[in-house]
Order: structure tokens, then sequence, then C-alpha cells
């Protein structure tokens, strides 16, 4: 009798965090929290860009974004301390500005 199941290349080692995420994700875990602190960041700072101050409606508030200030996105605290609402613009300019201050970095030299 033929197996057709496949077989494992290699013995690759399983981290215990992989096995923990793919729980969770089994779980349906990983997106609520995801929109849990996403909404609570809204709700705590409000539909207003921190870094320009554009203000936002219900209907345009898909453009404010979750700033984590201390860059670490695991780190939620309920509070909201680690949070800032920036709109898509801004997220992408506070992301942006440590890569072009790389690169203009290393061409002094």
């Amino acid at each position: 009798m033929r197996d057709d199941r496949p077989r494992r290349r290699g013995s690759r080692r399983i981290r215990p965090e992989d096995v923990n995420e793919a729980v969770r994700r089994l779980r349906g875990e990983t997106a609520p929290k995801t929109v849990d602190y996403r909404e609570a960041s809204l709700r705590t700072h409000g539909l207003i860009c921190a870094k320009c101050g554009r203000e936002f409606g219900h209907a345009d508030r898909h453009l404010l974004t979750v700033h984590h200030k201390d860059g670490n996105h695991h780190n939620n605290p309920r509070d909201g301390s680690n949070w800032e609402n920036l709109c898509v613009y801004c997220h992408e300019d506070e992301h942006s500005r440590g890569l072009l201050g790389d690169y203009l970095s290393r061409g002094k030299g």
C-alpha cells in the first residue's frame, strides 16, 4: 500500500512562539485585538491627527491610523499612552523620516 502523505524534509525546529501565534490565530484572537486597540485609540484620542491637527468625521475615519510611539506594535496599554492617532500622510512621514536620516547620514563620510 502506497502512502501519499507529504513527507518532512529536514528537521526544522518549531519555536514555541510560532505555535502560540498559530493557536491565537485559530482561536480568532489576533484580528480582534488589532481592531480593539485602534478603536480604543480613536475613542481615547478622538478623530484628529496628532501631528497636523486635521479633524476627521465618521465617513473618512479610515484615513486615521494608530502610531505606536515606542515602535512596538505589541505594546498596547489600556490607557493609550503608547498610541497617537495620525492621518495616513503623517504616519508615512513619521516612518520615512528615520529612513531618510539614515540614508543622508551615510552619504557624509
